[in-house]
């Protein structure tokens, strides 16, 4: 089993500058109706956001290749 990488908004902004941080907010915003629930790309842990990596790229390639 391989450990996931969880992000926190702000990690997450910081390793990959592509992404601001009112961007990906957004995106946890509407995270039912864009899909990125399904694809099980946020963890909460109490109050905290977390963003696994690996399943948020898959799920931005799925959305740019139209398949989410």
């Amino acid at each position: 089993m391989t450990i996931p990488t969880y992000s926190t908004v702000k990690q997450f902004c910081e390793k990959y500058p592509a992404f601001t941080y009112g961007g990906i907010r957004n995106n946890i915003f509407h995270e039912k109706s864009n899909g990125l629930k399904a694809a099980g790309a946020i963890v909460r842990n109490g109050k905290k956001i977390l963003i696994n990596d690996e399943k948020f790229f898959i799920w931005l390639e799925a959305k740019n290749s139209g398949e989410a």
